[in-house]
């Protein structure tokens, strides 16, 4: 940008023509630095004058071929030249002097203060045009910047897109520049364009991402209508939202649970009593005892499921001590129907004088969690193991008293690729079969205890199957 005095170069082999140049542009509060050839002239434009004032014959080169120099500069493409020439005055050497560069063409003798008048007004189009050139760079950053994908739309193509639109349609940058707009929709989302409305947004579901698709019109300066396409990926929100329900279905799921266990306890009851004055009436015989027997220990069972139903939906207000063998018990007893359904049995080996402190409902939730994962694991006829141990945990340089609780699947186990990712949040191998939160649910149980979930896994052919080991300090 120009400062309130600007710097102008004058080149010129004639010192009287450079004394008169210099003396007019002076008095008009310019400061001018001289150069007498070409050779100079260069040398003198990487202090990037504002302005170079440039006799056209030289005596090294002409003035023509240091202009084009000086475009070819990316550092002096962008100085204003204004030639000058006493010779050189007809109709194709100003043209020629204007096609290899020149931004202005005067003849010699110059009035000075036309000269002066030309070299400001050479001054103001460079400043419009940095203003400009500056402009558009901060527009296309921003554009760039933008997290949302946006495409400007004319005559029914794209005319430009910004990154974040690349970004999420997996193609290179450009690359879409020239696309008809009814093409793009279908190609990418799965929409025709006469689903769209101007002002509403749409969601569109595509290879298992969410899309929110919008369109609005965008008069040009000429009134002719162009339009912006706007795309957001929100596949975070939509799963979120998702998680959301199924949280609620389980929620409600749950106090429904509760409230029939609660209610079958009250007939069990009166069943078991008849069925006790059965077995002890005379009149009973030994095979009616034994169907009796037999009834009463299915009544039995019965009562153990509803109570493990209701303590499994008990939340405790604060940390309670939980023998954890017992709590493994009640998860794998309402994990029986997925086994018998799997084909799949469980080898406990428990340790009953462990008793931490915690929140039961919360933890029976995350082991329910691991052992449903064992069980879908397991081929048919596999077997899961369960096992709870004393065990110390380490920060630093200390330790302190811990239980580990391993459960482990002979299964295939988890591949390099899913490792990573397999406690992200909304992240499934289960395709529509899984949530994608048991996982990462299980970690926030896990560390709300202050606690680690680790993980050991292969996948040979000779040796395969995952461990989840939960540490969890005792008190």
């Amino acid at each position: 940008m120009s400062t309130s005095e600007p710097s102008i170069l004058i080149v010129d082999d004639r010192e009287e023509n450079r004394y008169t140049i210099r003396h007019a542009l002076s008095r008009a509060g310019m400061q001018t630095t001289e150069a007498a050839n070409g050779r100079e002239a260069l040398e003198q434009s990487r202090f990037l004058p504002d302005v170079i004032v440039l006799d056209v014959r030289l005596p090294d080169m002409l003035g023509y071929e240091v202009c084009r120099r000086l475009r070819a500069n990316p550092r002096t493409a962008h100085i204003p030249v204004l030639q000058l020439s006493a010779t050189f005055l007809t109709t194709e050497s100003k043209l020629y002097a204007l096609e290899s560069g020149a931004d202005a063409y005067l003849a010699q003798p110059v009035d000075p203060l036309v000269l002066v008048a030309t070299v400001r007004s050479l001054i103001r189009l460079r400043d419009a045009e940095q203003k400009a050139r500056l402009a558009a760079r901060q527009w296309a950053a921003t554009f760039d910047a933008l997290s949302e994908g946006v495409a400007l739309i004319d005559d029914g193509r794209v005319r430009r897109c910004n990154r974040a639109m690349t970004a999420l349609l997996s193609v290179p940058y450009g690359a879409l520049e020239g696309v008809r707009l009814g093409e793009l929709l279908p190609t990418y989302f799965g929409v025709e364009l006469t689903a769209f409305a101007p002002d509403t947004p749409m969601v569109v579901q595509r290879g298992g991402r969410f899309f929110r698709l919008g369109t609005c019109m965008l008069p040009d300066n000429d009134g002719t209508p162009g339009e912006i396409l706007v795309v957001a990926d929100v596949t975070p929100q939509k799963q979120a939202e998702q998680a959301l329900l199924l949280n609620e279905r389980l929620a409600a799921t749950g106090r429904m649970a509760h409230t029939i266990a609660h209610e079958i306890n009250n007939p069990l009851e009166a069943i078991t009593n008849l069925i006790y004055l059965a077995q002890m009436s005379p009149a009973s015989t030994g095979e009616t005892k034994a169907y009796l027997a037999s009834a009463a220990e299915e009544i039995q069972r019965i009562s153990q499921i509803t109570r493990q139903i209701l303590s499994f939906n008990r939340e405790a207000a604060t940390p309670v001590a939980i023998p954890i063998s017992e709590l493994l018990e009640d998860v794998l007893a309402l994990s029986a129907r997925h086994e018998v359904e799997k084909k799949v049995h469980s080898r406990l080996e428990l340790d009953r004088t462990i008793n931490l402190q915690g929140y039961p409902a919360r933890l029976r939730q995350a082991f329910a969690n691991l052992v449903r994962n064992a069980i879908e694991a397991s081929a048919p006829g596999g077997e899961i193991r369960v096992r709870v141990t004393r065990s110390v945990m380490r920060y630093g340089d200390g330790e302190t008293p811990a239980v580990r609780v391993s459960i482990a699947d002979r299964g295939a186990g988890i591949s390099p690729a899913h490792r990573e990712k397999i406690f992200d949040a909304f992240y499934t191998t289960k395709e529509q079969k899984g949530s994608g939160i048991g996982l990462w649910l299980t970690v926030g149980v896990v560390q709300e205890h202050h606690g680690k979930l680790q993980l050991r896994t292969a996948t040979a052919s000779e040796r395969h199957g995952s461990v989840f080991s939960v540490l969890l300090p005792l008190p």
